[in-house]
């Protein structure tokens, strides 16, 4: 690939390595920032060595990528906020008791069935000033309208994120903490007071105008359902949408088109190219046109809200715009690089962003793939060419994105083919009419014509992927897929474009390689596996869940063996396990070589066994220093079916009594592996 021939290219690379080993490895600052002055002063040296001997080149290069490494940890290190003195997360009697916390709300999020939720920014806690963001629940009905802006004022504590309580679901707690949010804060209408005085920033006139668009919408009357649609389509707020809409969409294989990202910038920066046209390309021609599309494209991650998502697919496609006016020759892939750089200069965090990793594997590989897929087959007719350019821009946007989907999302949309096919047409009219309706609802309501126009069309978007999404047999699930087949499959089909585009010896030993790697990394999944006996308590309110697992094959253990439970579904999907038994639980259980003694609401047990673990589960009225006295437990385990009261009297007797206690609740699964 020349692409690697660029030095930006393996600059950016080595910068990325340094963002990979700080979120992983946690250096000091002060380590670093010696490191970085030591880098700094070498490559000075070898700088004027090599004016005078050529042979110094390869150590100046290598300087030069080592100094990019250590930017890139220096730059983690400097945008993690829990790592600054002034970060809320350092003042930890907030976290304990109640305290006098004023923030300010910065973005709308989905709300739940009981809060409205927003993301703030904290001011000050008890007077003193502190920093940091913050997911604030709002309790529906105690505020008429909270918008964008608002100063609150609340006294409350501070609660941290929650730790994964069961194995192999989304961590939710981790998610955040990459979105440099490290608590949350619930209040009701009796804690919160509102200041007159709004804070007027950019984020503020962005809801506004948002606000605005919306009101003038319901003023034309527009459909509430495929509302909600249009302003996920056009404006990147997906808030509103009901979950059955949502998902339709993922069964069919279209989620991406209802978060703004790179299609839909794409379309705009289309657009508004269409609408240039008539502007010579001259020199200032094509200045006006590269500073009219910048403008626009600012314009439109202003009134989306200034979303994560919005701001990465500008500033890229800005990229584009600009290497498109310079018309430097292969520069798409140089744009790319140079974009993706200056985001993560400002957002190293965007990294880790699910998005962000699509967003741009998606587009390199349209670049890169497309063309090779497109001379399968040369069509003749406009229809065929079209129909053909649609399906290999999505075949190669769905192979390079299918090892991470599979990695996150363990699932497969076999018609995303299909999907594409037919919504590529009916998206182009909407994004163009979307943008229309949208810029007259900024000034007024827009004229019914029009809004009946736009509603029918997003709502044949939604019937057709309905139709889509009905054929469920064609939705791949479950699929067990794993770090070790994530990185082998992107070796694999990198091996293979490279190998395709002009076969030669050492490519296809290259490729080879990447097949022997790929049978490892299944080979080594099945030995670790095969390999694994372990015992857990999942943390589950309504209903008692213990399995026992060896190798592949699960026992489970509960009170009904009919319920379908997610939680033991994500387990499976996990460990590339399945479900041996599923069993109704007895009193008694042995793993390795331990005695385990359930105890259930009906309070009865055996008083000769000596477990070596007690599980307390339903909330059982017993006497727990009696039982601790008569039995001698190693350790208390109490699932997330018992009542909240019951377990804090419990821990205090554990306490008392010297014996460890477990809670699901409060510290996630337990489990009992074989040693």
């Amino acid at each position: 690939m020349k692409v690697l021939d660029f030095p930006l290219t393996k600059i950016t690379i080595w910068f990325l390595f340094g963002i990979l080993f700080c979120y992983y490895c946690q250096p000091s600052l002060g380590i670093v920032i010696s490191a970085f002055i030591a880098a700094i002063i070498v490559f000075t040296i070898s700088y004027f060595l090599i004016k005078r001997n050529k042979r110094f080149i390869p150590f100046f290069g290598i300087n030069t990528y080592f100094i990019s490494f250590v930017i890139g940890i220096l730059t983690l290190l400097l945008h993690t906020n829990s790592l600054q003195k002034s970060n809320y997360i350092h003042c930890k009697k907030a976290f304990e008791t109640p305290q006098i916390i004023t923030f300010t709300l910065r973005e709308k999020l989905k709300s739940n069935t009981y809060n409205d939720r927003f993301n703030a920014i904290i001011n000050t806690i008890n007077g003193k000033n502190y920093s940091g963001k913050i997911i604030v629940n709002i309790q529906k009905d105690s505020l008429k309208n909270p918008i964008i802006g608002n100063v609150i004022k609340v006294k409350t504590v501070l609660q941290q994120n929650s730790i994964n309580k069961n194995p192999n679901q989304f961590d939710y707690g981790k998610y955040l903490a990459d979105k440099q949010i490290y608590a949350q804060v619930y209040t009701n209408k009796t804690e919160i007071t509102i200041n007159k005085n709004l804070k007027k920033d950019i984020w503020y006139y962005s809801g506004r105008l948002h606000s605005r668009i919306v009101r003038n919408l319901e003023k034309a009357n527009f459909n509430k359902e495929e509302m909600n649609v249009a302003l996920a389509l056009i404006l990147g707020q997906q808030q509103e949408i009901s979950s059955d809409i949502i998902q339709d969409y993922q069964y069919s294989g279209a989620t991406h088109i209802l978060s703004v990202s790179g299609l839909h910038v794409g379309f705009i920066m289309l657009f508004i190219n269409f609408i240039l046209k008539p502007i010579p390309n001259t020199r200032k021609g094509s200045l006006t046109k590269l500073i009219s599309i910048l403008i626009s494209l600012g314009a439109f991650a202003i009134i989306s809200g200034l979303s994560p998502s919005v701001l990465r697919s500008v500033v890229m496609f800005s990229f584009l715009a600009i290497g498109n006016h310079l018309r430097r020759s292969g520069s798409i892939y140089h744009t790319l690089l140079v974009s993706m750089l200056l985001i993560l200069l400002f957002e190293p965090y965007f990294l880790f962003d699910v998005g962000f990793q699509l967003s741009y594997l998606a587009l390199f590989f349209i670049v890169w793939l497309q063309p090779l897929l497109k001379q399968i087959w040369t069509p003749k007719h406009k229809i065929q060419i079209t129909i053909w350019n649609a399906l290999t821009v999505s075949f190669a946007a769905q192979i390079g994105t299918l090892p991470l989907c599979l990695y996150y999302f363990h699932q497969f949309p076999g018609l995303f083919f299909v999907t594409n096919i037919v919504i590529i047409p009916i998206l182009s009219f909407i994004m163009i009419a979307g943008i229309i309706v949208m810029i007259l609802a900024i000034f007024t309501s827009p004229p019914l014509f029009v809004i009946e126009i736009f509603e029918k069309s997003i709502y044949l978007l939604n019937k057709t992927i309905h139709i889509v999404a009905s054929f469920e047999w064609f939705v791949i699930r479950d699929i067990s897929f794993n770090s070790y087949y994530l990185l082998t499959f992107y070796l694999f089909i990198i091996s293979a474009v490279i190998w395709s585009k002009k076969p030669n010896y050492n490519k296809l030993f290259f490729l080879l390689v990447s097949v022997i790697l790929l049978q490892v990394s299944v080979l080594y999944t099945k030995r670790e596996i095969e390999s694994n006996q372990e015992m857990i308590v999942y943390n589950t309110r309504k209903n008692t869940l213990i399995s026992q697992r060896t190798g592949k094959d699960i026992t489970l253990f509960t009170n009904d063996t009919l319920a379908k439970n997610d939680v033991f579904n994500s387990y499976l999907v996990g460990n590339f396990s399945r479900l041996q038994s599923s069993k109704k639980i007895k009193n008694t259980l042995f793993f390795n070589e331990k005695r385990i003694l359930i105890i259930d609401s009906s309070g009865i047990y055996p008083a000769k066994i000596q477990p070596d673990i007690l599980i307390l589960t339903q909330s059982p009225k017993i006497n727990l220093d009696r039982i601790l006295r008569e039995l001698h437990p190693g350790i208390i385990i109490a699932d997330a079916s018992n009542s909240y009261t019951i377990q804090k009297i419990w821990k205090t007797t554990c306490l008392k009594n010297n014996i460890p206690f477990h809670a699901t609740n409060e510290n996630g699964f337990y489990k009992l592996n074989l040693k």
